[in-house]
């Protein structure tokens, strides 16, 4: 688990990022109420790192986290909400593509999927957009808990369908009981190493 967690800043365009060390980063990308906020949270054991909230499209900034001094968490604006703006949707996603096209810092994208709604065609035109850039994909399904354990062979079929995907190619993950959370900090420490 991350020993040292803290918020750094927001920003809307990467020349403020705050990453002047050339540290490692890890970007969280999903649909807005996907559950990025509480994932963070979650993975950083800080109930309030990442603010969360009940309306979806709140995140409009990249957010960036410092963790144990060695490396970035960044917490990317939310797509696909119908109620946001046309205008404010258009500069969501020209944030999100300069962040992903012209980042030599990152080292993995996490694509937040919810685990019971599954891939929406935005999930999918970002997985292929990722696949497109060759940054390290992945796929966190979230809000696990939500589905009953009989049912989540299911659901997870459902997705693997979609992306085309196997079963070791997607983590379950629950913010409510930390299921999967561990695996997603291994994997964060193993890239941050170059492992």
């Amino acid at each position: 688990m991350f020993k040292d967690s803290k918020y750094v800043i927001s920003i809307t365009n990467l020349k403020d990022s705050p990453n002047k060390q050339y540290l490692n980063e890890f970007v969280f990308i999903g649909r807005s109420n996907v559950g990025k906020s509480s994932f963070i949270n979650a993975l950083t054991n800080k109930k309030i790192l990442a603010k969360t909230s009940s309306k979806p499209g709140k995140t409009k900034t990249l957010n960036f986290f410092l963790i144990d001094e060695t490396f970035y968490l960044v917490d990317a604006p939310g797509y696909g909400y119908a109620s946001t703006g046309v205008d404010q949707r258009v500069k969501f996603g020209s944030i999100i593509e300069d962040y992903l096209r012209n980042n030599q810092c990152l080292k993995a994208a996490f694509l937040l999927i919810d685990f019971k709604v599954g891939p929406t065609k935005d999930d999918l035109l970002m997985f292929e957009f990722l696949k497109f850039l060759k940054i390290k994909i992945i796929i966190v399904c979230t809000k696990t808990d939500k589905i009953g354990v009989t049912l989540r062979k299911k659901y997870q079929k459902n997705i693997l369908n979609k992306l085309q995907l196997n079963e070791s190619s997607v983590i379950l993950t629950s913010s409510v009981s930390k299921l999967g959370i561990d695996k997603v900090v291994e994997i964060i420490d193993s890239c941050n190493l170059g492992e």
